[in-house]
Parts: structure tokens; C-alpha cells; sequence
């Protein structure tokens, strides 16, 4: 058996075993609830036979132990009724509420259900109701089970979320590990290809045909660059974030199909914002070829910049197949996808590149199945 099967195994032996202890725990604690119940019962019993002597004796009686047994109950709540529900006497109630009538028959009626009435013979064939509630002890432990059960609920909670956690950083550093490896894999055939490009230049190449054969390769470079800052603090600049915007897309514009319409709007003049120009470019770039993917390669692309105060927001507008709300946060968790192909790991490694490394923000703006979707981006001014 392998080690992560055993462990699996073990995982699930672990919570198996919590939720039998945990069930075992309230079963006792009901038991023993239960228990409480009937001697308290068995005492009220005792206290309503001791107040029936007391109320029948005779100058011959000896009362010193019904006396005893009914001044040894402080603690339980005890109102004596007539056959109609009419309050005679109550005991134990607290001294503001037996003062005032109508506080005294709301704290009967809570406390009537508590427990069935003892009934108490009196004479003319009549009879008194002993109806009481539960003493404070008794009170306290009705609702420890629910306080254990919130307890262990919390325990669970923070335990799945060191395990959670845990596992995001290994995975973390796994794609991590991953990228800086493809980034290197990279490098050995991008330094042939510019090898290649001074041999195409000596030929006499077309000089149309080696500038987009440089475009090409720095955008090979570009690639690399990014994958190599996966895991690792970027390096932030101040620049203008409109011209590095547009730059990128209009590279975008110029690779994908002629039946996407691109339109930019952007203040005349420049916005300084402190980010890494190479994973600012990815950001658009992922948020740019997710859209044209949900339009099928054809409709229009509006990318509009604003500036609000302290605050700039990059808004990219599709008119794609939308999403539903209940899925506006899901589509930047790791591995979320609608589409047949891919890993869904673009708008969750976009969604780190803004909020992790530029600290901005990123969301599903708006959205309408059928018309297409607003994702926007806010970055502070610098």
C-alpha cells in the first residue's frame, strides 16, 4: 500500500473515530441529563407529599421532617396552582418578577411545559398543582451538549483550515517548482532561435518577415521572464499603466482574429502605478484571451481605463456567453474551468498576480448569460 493511501486511511480512521467519541460523549451527557431529571422528580414528589402533611396535620403531628424536606428546596422553581392553572403560591421566583403579576404568569407559562405537574389532594375532593422548572444546575447541563457540539464544530473548522492550508502551500510550491523549470526549458531553444534570427539577417531576409520574427521571440522572452518570477517577490516599478496596457493588447490584437473588434478608451494622460511590467502584460493578456474564448473568437472587446480619485480600474467588457452569479467567485479558484481544454489555472494565477503581488483587486464586475461579462481590475495610484 502506498504512503498517501495509507495516510488517506488514516485521515478517515481519525474522523470516523472523532465522530464516535463525539456521539458517545452526548449520549452520556443526555443519560445522565435524564438521570438528573428523575431525581429532581423524585424530590419534587417528596416535596409535594411533605406540603400535603403540612397542609392536612393535626396538633398531634409531628412535622419537624416534612418541615425540613420542604425548606431544603432553594434551587427549584415551584408555582402551586388551583384545577384551573390559578397561581396560589409560588417559591423559589425571583423577588422582581413575584412582584409584578404579569412578569409572574409569563415565567409560569415558560416553565410550565418543562415538566408534567405533581398533583397534591386537598380537601372537598379538590386538588392543588405542583408545577416546576428545571433547577440552574440541570439548566446548565441541557445546554452543554449544544456548547460541546459548537466546540468541537470550531475545532473542526480551524483543523481543516491549517489542512487546507498546509496543502495550498505544497501546491504552491510545487507550480512554483514547475514554472522556474519550464522557464529554464525554455531558455536552451529561444537562445537557438536567436541564433537563427542573425543567420536569417545575414541572408537577406525580408526585414517585414524578422522584425515579426523578433516580435515572436521577445515574446518568448517575455514568457520566460514570467514563469522564472512564479514563487518569488517581483520587482514593482513605477510606470504608466495605460501605455503598458495597450501595448499588450494591441500585440493580442494584432495574433487573434479579425472578427473580434477591439475598442480602448483611456485618459489622455499618463497614470503612474507601482507594478511588474511582465505580470501586469500576463494579467491583461489572460483576462484578454479568457474573453475572446467566451465570445467563440468573434464579437467585441472593450478595454476601458478609468481614473477615481486615489484608484484606477481596468475594465475588460466581452460579449460572450456570461456567467452566473453563483459562480462569480468560483471562476478564480484553481482548477475552475467551462471550457473542454485547460487546467482552469489562468484566472486563478491572475487573481494572485493582482491581489498577492500588486495588493489591487479583481472581480467579476457584471455579468448577463447570453450578453457577456465585465471582469475589472483596481490598482492605487501611486
Amino acid at each position: 500500500m502506498q504512503f498517501s493511501e495509507r495516510r488517506n486511511l488514516t485521515r478517515w480512521f481519525i474522523i470516523i473515530a472523532s465522530f464516535f467519541i463525539v456521539v458517545l460523549i452526548l449520549w452520556n451527557t443526555y443519560n445522565f441529563f435524564q438521570i438528573f431529571k428523575n431525581e429532581e422528580r423524585a424530590k419534587m414528589e417528596f416535596w409535594a407529599s411533605a406540603l400535603t402533611s403540612v397542609a392536612n396535620a393535626n396538633e398531634n403531628s409531628d412535622l419537624d421532617l416534612p418541615l425540613e424536606i420542604i425548606s431544603k428546596n432553594t434551587t427549584i422553581p415551584i408555582f402551586i396552582t388551583d384545577e384551573d392553572d390559578k397561581i396560589i403560591d409560588s417559591n423559589n421566583i425571583d423577588e422582581a418578577i413575584t412582584k409584578d403579576s404579569i412578569a409572574l404568569k409569563e415565567y409560569f407559562y415558560s416553565i410550565k411545559n418543562d415538566n408534567q405537574p405533581i398533583k397534591m389532594e386537598s380537601s372537598n375532593n379538590k386538588y392543588h398543582l405542583v408545577y416546576y422548572g428545571n433547577s440552574p444546575l440541570l439548566n446548565k447541563l441541557k445546554y452543554y451538549p449544544i456548547a460541546l457540539l459548537l466546540i468541537i464544530i470550531l475545532f473542526g473548522a480551524v483543523v481543516y483550515n491549517f489542512y487546507r492550508a498546509t496543502k495550498m502551500a505544497t501546491q504552491n510550491k510545487l507550480w512554483a517548482g514547475m514554472a522556474k523549470e519550464t522557464a529554464h526549458q525554455i531558455g536552451t531553444p529561444l537562445s537557438s532561435l536567436i541564433g537563427w534570427l542573425e543567420i536569417l539577417k545575414l541572408d537577406n531576409v525580408e526585414e517585414s518577415t524578422i522584425i515579426e520574427i523578433e516580435k515572436d521571440i521577445s515574446r518568448l522572452q517575455t514568457i520566460t521572464d514570467r514563469f522564472s518570477k512564479i514563487g518569488s517577490e517581483p520587482v514593482l516599478e513605477k510606470r504608466d499603466i495605460i501605455e503598458d496596457t495597450k501595448n499588450t493588447v494591441e500585440y493580442l490584437q494584432s495574433r487573434v482574429s479579425q472578427q473580434v473588434s477591439f475598442t480602448f478608451n483611456a485618459p489622455h494622460h499618463p497614470i503612474y502605478v507601482e507594478f511588474n511590467p511582465a505580470l501586469h502584460s500576463w494579467t491583461i493578456e489572460n483576462l484578454v484571451k479568457n474573453a475572446i474564448d467566451a465570445m467563440k473568437g468573434k464579437g467585441a472587446l472593450n478595454i476601458n481605463i478609468t481614473e477615481l480619485e486615489k484608484i484606477v480600474k481596468i475594465r475588460i467588457t466581452d460579449t460572450g456567453k456570461g456567467i452566473p452569479k453563483n459562480q462569480f467567485s468560483k471562476v478564480f479558484e484553481p482548477g475552475f474551468t467551462t471550457k473542454k481544454r485547460g487546467w482552469g489555472l489562468g484566472l486563478s494565477l491572475t487573481k494572485r498576480i493582482v491581489q498577492e503581488y500588486h495588493k489591487g483587486k479583481i472581480k467579476v464586475a457584471q455579468s448577463e448569460i447570453g450578453k457577456g461579462t465585465t471582469m475589472q481590475i483596481s490598482y492605487k495610484i501611486a
